[in-house]
């Protein structure tokens, strides 16, 4: 059909193991959706978290991570570790920025696996066509899904910073990789207050400063970022705090600061 919607997911293969399986697809005649754009990457850990968010800026509708199966990385010992960490983080931004996270999708596959890859691919297209183009889903434009993107790509280097300092584990294996990053109430709370508290922070300062001849209400703020009215005062008391905004009355006016 003319109007079919053909959706573009990037897909950042590492050299060793899942290029190398898309390629056994390939010999193979393995059948599976023309979706993908690769991007071929020495190593799966190579893939910056900016690659992943700024392909959703360029328009991507979806996004494949494809490397080594953990344990048995070609490149780096620990390098799929951090396509993992990467991912996790980026997926959880995602579904801040009101984006739906499994258009990320992250998967191991060795040189031997063509089927496997294949696989993956059929499920991406099924999880693409549910989906629909960016922003379909989402119930948002194109245009503002940009800007929410764009904040969290400003904040890439201070996001890095806290993967770092405050999520790496010095010893990685998969179960206790798992266990620190998922369903761990305590690493939720860092990464809320860490991660999430200031990316809201910087949209709504970016908000603020779009507006910087207007005195705002607290509830204009929550609405035109789309964020909970409690998760905006909260931010909007710490930003005040540092001096970043004032505060005006009872009524909870801000001003943005020069």
């Amino acid at each position: 059909m003319a109007n079919e919607f053909k959706p573009i997911v990037i897909g950042f293969l590492c050299n060793w193991c899942c290029y190398g399986g898309a390629d056994l697809a390939g010999v193979s005649r393995f059948q599976y959706p023309s979706h993908l754009r690769v991007v071929r990457q020495m190593c799966s850990g190579r893939v910056d978290m900016e690659f992943i968010l700024r392909s959703f800026l360029k328009g991507a509708d979806g996004v494949f991570v494809g490397g080594c199966h953990l344990g048995d990385c070609h490149y780096n010992p620990e390098g799929n570790y951090d396509a993992l960490g990467n991912s996790m983080i980026c997926k959880r931004i995602l579904k801040h920025i009101g984006i739906d996270p499994d258009r990320l999708r992250l998967e191991w596959v060795s040189a031997g696996e063509g089927n496997r890859f294949a696989e993956t691919q059929t499920e991406i297209a099924a999880v693409m066509k549910r989906l629909g183009p960016l922003g379909s889903a989402e119930g948002k434009s194109l245009e503002e899904l940009q800007v929410r993107l764009q904040a969290a790509i400003d904040m890439i280097p201070y996001f890095k910073l806290v993967e770092r300092e405050r999520f790496r584990l010095p010893v990685r294996t998969e179960e206790n990789y798992f266990k620190q990053y998922v369903g761990n109430a305590e690493f939720d709370a860092v990464f809320q207050e860490m991660v999430l508290d200031k990316l809201t922070m910087s949209r709504i300062m970016g908000y603020a400063r779009a507006r910087s001849a207007e005195t705002l209400e607290a509830s204009e703020i929550a609405a035109g970022l789309d964020l909970p009215a409690p998760e905006v005062n909260r931010n909007l008391g710490m930003l005040a705090q540092r001096g970043m905004l004032k505060l005006a009355g009872n009524q909870v006016k801000v001003v943005a600061v020069a």
